[in-house]
């Protein structure tokens, strides 16, 4: 049954791809979950644009409530209005795979933003896919049908355009202008003014360090109805004991885990849970210390050059069974690798000694050396272009 449904929506998509396109840019993070990333950075600058152009966004059921307070145009996935509008839309602007079944009409053009630079193994690269629901062969073989299908590729430096090409056997237009989420972190002095809004809308107050937590999934642990668990023991308890009257603790939880992790027990205003309802890179803005393992968003903070901490209990069975990584971390990455929770505390209390040296400049040069600070408009003038082109 499951097959001959995807069979019918590929025959619709693909019947409505022919008619006239419509000017329509359709946006979708994270699979209909999130208001973020790389397409809100450029659903943001469109908008400031006042462009004629229709800026719609595909919001998987369940997750509107952010669409609907923030005044977002959307449309709920597999809707009867989405049915009718995603097929005829002139842009797609995504930063994760879509099902093939979802058939592109080549007169659609499909921007690809990804999201995020890849420190573990990604696509192809993958020696051991652990994935429910697949083989590698499998794997591989949906994930290099799905390249061909985006005309365009967003990277942030010449590291990323490497990997991508390889692990995504993508051979179309590649956009080395950076990440336009990052664009913020980059113009970092002229977004003050944001992080001082977002702090009180957290009710932090000026005086306190904000210590962000966001530590990425993993495909082996138990999958479940609301996605996957989280086996990470994070020291919460010593943390609010050692650090209550001077910091601040935000979690930000991978989109793939945090339906099924509880924050209800700890102070909401010491331990504050952003999983959802905020673009992550917000929250880089606005934080003083991030705690991260395996997350690219380790790559995109260090546009700041704030201290990062790396809390890794799992990196060996990570490296060896899960997905393994591109390069040696012990040696690359510009912060401690730590991976007991008294340890975590303990560099924690000495977070004023670490300081931006050689090794985080050299890393910021090697994954960052494509972030101009103006990829969301790069990216807002190739769609206004086409579009011109159509008309």
């Amino acid at each position: 049954m499951k097959k001959m449904i995807e069979k019918l929506i590929s025959i619709w998509f693909s019947m409505l791809g022919h008619l006239p396109k419509k000017n329509i840019v359709y946006f979708e993070s994270f699979h209909g979950k999130q208001f973020s990333d790389n397409p809100k950075a450029i659903y943001d600058y469109l908008k400031k644009e006042n462009t004629t152009l229709e800026l719609v966004w595909g919001v998987t059921a369940g997750y509107e409530e952010t669409f609907k307070e923030k005044k977002v145009p959307h449309v709920r996935r597999f809707s009867l209005r989405w049915f009718f509008m995603m097929p005829r839309a002139k842009f797609w602007v995504i930063n994760t795979r879509t099902p093939l079944w979802l058939t592109k009409s080549k007169k659609t053009t499909y921007i690809q933003t990804w999201h995020g630079t890849p420190l573990k193994r990604i696509g192809t690269d993958i020696e051991e896919v652990n994935i429910p629901g697949y083989t590698k062969e499998s794997y591989d073989k949906e994930f290099l049908a799905e390249s061909k299908r985006w005309d365009y590729l967003t990277t942030s430096s010449s590291y990323t355009t490497t990997h991508f090409k390889q692990a995504f056997g993508y051979p179309g237009k590649i956009i080395e202008k950076g990440f336009p989420r990052n664009d913020q972190l980059v113009n970092l002095k002229q977004n003050n003014d944001k992080a001082d809004d977002l702090r009180a809308i957290l009710g932090i107050s000026p005086d306190k360090k904000i210590v962000l937590y966001a530590p990425t999934w993993r495909e082996t642990d138990n999958k479940t109805s609301e996605g996957y668990e989280f086996n990470i023991d994070f020291p919460y308890t010593n943390f609010l004991k050692q650090f209550s009257d001077e910091m601040v603790l935000l979690v930000r939880m991978h989109y793939l885990v945090a339906q099924t992790l509880d924050f209800s027990s700890w102070p909401s205003d010491q331990v504050i849970d952003v999983s959802t309802g905020y673009d992550m890179s917000d929250l880089l803005l606005i934080s003083d210390v991030l705690i991260t393992d395996y997350s690219s968003c380790l790559f995109d903070f260090s546009l700041t050059n704030r201290t990062m901490l790396f809390f890794m209990p799992d990196s060996t069975q990570y490296e060896e069974d899960i997905r393994g990584f591109y390069l040696h971390i012990q040696s690359l990455l510009p912060g401690p690798i730590i991976k007991e929770p008294d340890a975590l505390i303990e560099q924690l209390k000495q977070i004023d000694d670490i300081v931006v040296d050689k090794q985080y400049e050299e890393f910021k040069q090697t994954f960052c050396n494509h972030e101009t600070g103006k990829s969301a408009q790069h990216i807002a003038e190739i769609i206004k272009k086409e579009m011109s082109e159509t008309r």
